[in-house]
């Protein structure tokens, strides 16, 4: 029976943190407040992958998302080498929510200081770049020059998993076998098993042992699997675990790696909008308002793998957790890849990239294959003349700072008592707002500054996207219904004038795009 939840059949995963670190020096770069993050469970449970990569080393790592009889379990990956014991650990199991609630994207608040304050003559740096900083795959399978037409090329246990890895000649005999010898597996699998046994891959197949298992509240808690392998494509195997899918999946793959950022080479890529002004209703609502922006991006964009964030995994502005550290690379896969004090002794130089694709069987006919990408840069509180960067853009240094970030402003409101204000600095909440937390002292992500006084929630889930935001997004074709005008950032130091429109720098594509701000009484 197939009805139960089996997430990632060919393919599940994330990365992690395997320890809690501190918010690295630069954290204070955020001079507002983080109020909130949209993780996976925003999108039913999406399937997470965790991809180290070094050379043509890759150590894979995945975590079971499955709720039903441990007895159905069965997992099937494709792999271009015979994998041994050795290669095949298990990881902590809530280092997945770590990473994944590193990455996500953020809801920001700021509050406008008084425009009469003094200011003062110091480097107040409100935004700094992110520091720079096998088993033998010649195996042939001996047998397969003869019947059987499947091979054993290993067998052996990791945790609660009962691990055989497989050859086969034909896709039929495959499915037969593990028919045979109890792995569920759903109908229609054999046409993906024949398109891997052409490829010359080899089946890293996975059941549990249910006396070794864990249960909470009835459902089995299976430990992430991690496993490592050489091979010169960098790709991801995703065709097997779309033959019982029954309409669209999500799915989050983390890189991370030495060498700056990823992106796929065999479909579409875009960036997610993002430095988007948007409505106080958003606050509550957080993920509801995400997926509709999510949504809109793939219409605008239709197979698409977005890019949600590039960033140094030690580094964040602002921190909604804590970030990598040493030992967490190690755990990841970094001790597959010599003396661990070689790749991050101080936690530094390791770019993780979040790529969210969305995708039904009718819709992927080729596994995900991934390349270097240029460094981007967006998602910054960062200015340039005044105007606020806007969306994706090339990074001048070479050091990847992208992420999915959204603002709420309150703009000041009391009396301007001197003949020159300065509008346009930002910071955090002013004398009487309750409820402000910010995650460089409480690693929760908290709702920040909310006031005594405040509304109750709004329900923004009938609302068009158009409803909640205060500025055109032009990448997507959003058009706002309402909006204010922005006022510099949050060391803006130059005259009291309010920009009337935000230019967007060079995008990914070298093109200007323009945001512009519905006006509004001030």
């Amino acid at each position: 029976m197939w009805e139960k939840k089996i997430k990632g059949l060919a393919i599940a995963g994330a990365l992690s943190l395997a320890s809690v670190a501190a918010a690295p020096a630069d954290a204070d770069a955020f001079c507002g407040f983080y109020v909130s993050g949209g993780d996976a469970e925003l999108f039913n449970d999406a399937t997470q992958v965790a991809l180290m990569r070094s050379g043509e080393k890759t150590i894979l790592s995945m975590q079971n998302n499955y709720q039903g009889p441990t007895k159905k379990f069965a997992m099937v990956v494709p792999v271009p080498v015979v994998l041994m014991e050795d290669d095949v650990k298990t990881l902590p199991a809530d280092l997945f929510k770590k990473i994944d609630q590193l990455s996500a994207p953020r809801l920001v608040e700021y509050w406008e200081r008084d425009p009469c304050e003094p200011e003062y003559d110091y480097d107040d740096g409100f935004i700094n770049a992110a520091p720079t900083a096998e088993a033998d795959g010649n195996n042939a399978g001996g047998g397969m020059q003869e019947p059987p037409k499947v091979v054993v090329e290993a067998q052996f246990d990791v945790a609660e998993y009962e691990i055989v890895i497989l050859s086969a000649t034909e896709a039929n005999a495959l499915e037969s076998w593990l028919t045979t010898n109890n792995y569920n597996i759903p109908n229609g699998a054999t046409s993906i098993f024949s398109q891997y046994i052409q490829q010359g891959m080899y089946f890293f197949v996975a059941k549990v042992d249910p006396a070794k298992v864990t249960f909470k509240d009835g459902q089995a808690v299976l430990s992430p699997l991690r496993f490592a392998y050489d091979s010169p494509e960098f790709s991801l195997p995703v065709r097997l675990g779309m033959v019982n899918s029954a309409g669209a999946q999500d799915l989050l793959v983390y890189i991370l790696s030495q060498e700056g950022r990823y992106e796929v080479s065999n479909y579409s890529n875009a960036t997610i909008p993002t430095n988007i002004e948007v409505s106080k209703d958003v606050r509550d609502s957080f993920g509801t308002f995400y997926t509709k922006l999510f949504d809109r991006t793939l219409e605008q964009n239709p197979k698409s793998v977005v890019t949600e964030y590039a960033w140094d995994a030690s580094t964040c502005d602002p921190c909604p957790g804590p970030t990598l550290a040493p030992d967490d690379y190690a755990t990841l896969g970094a001790d597959e890849l010599g003396d661990t004090d070689d790749f991050g002794r101080f936690g530094r130089g390791w770019t993780l990239t979040r790529l969210h694709a969305r995708y039904s069987k009718d819709e992927i006919s080729e596994d995900l294959i991934f390349r270097k990408a240029p460094a981007i840069v967006g998602g910054r509180e960062f200015y340039n003349n005044g105007q606020l960067e806007t969306g994706s853009n090339p990074a001048e240094y070479g050091s990847d700072n992208f992420q999915g970030r959204y603002i709420m402003r309150n703009r000041w409101a009391g009396a301007v008592k001197c003949d020159e204000p300065r509008y346009g600095r930002w910071g955090g909440p002013p004398a009487g707002t309750e409820g402000s937390s910010s995650p460089q002292s409480a690693l929760s992500p908290n709702s920040a500054g909310v006031s005594a006084n405040a509304s109750p929630p709004a329900d923004i889930s009938d609302r068009d996207l158009e409803t909640l935001i205060e500025e055109d997004i032009d990448e997507i074709g959003v058009r706002a219904q309402d909006g204010e005008p922005s006022r510099g950032g949050c060391s803006t130091t130059g005259s009291g004038a309010i920009p009337g429109a935000l230019l967007g720098v060079f995008a990914a594509l070298g093109l200007v795009r323009v945001r512009r701000r519905r006006s509004s009484k001030q």
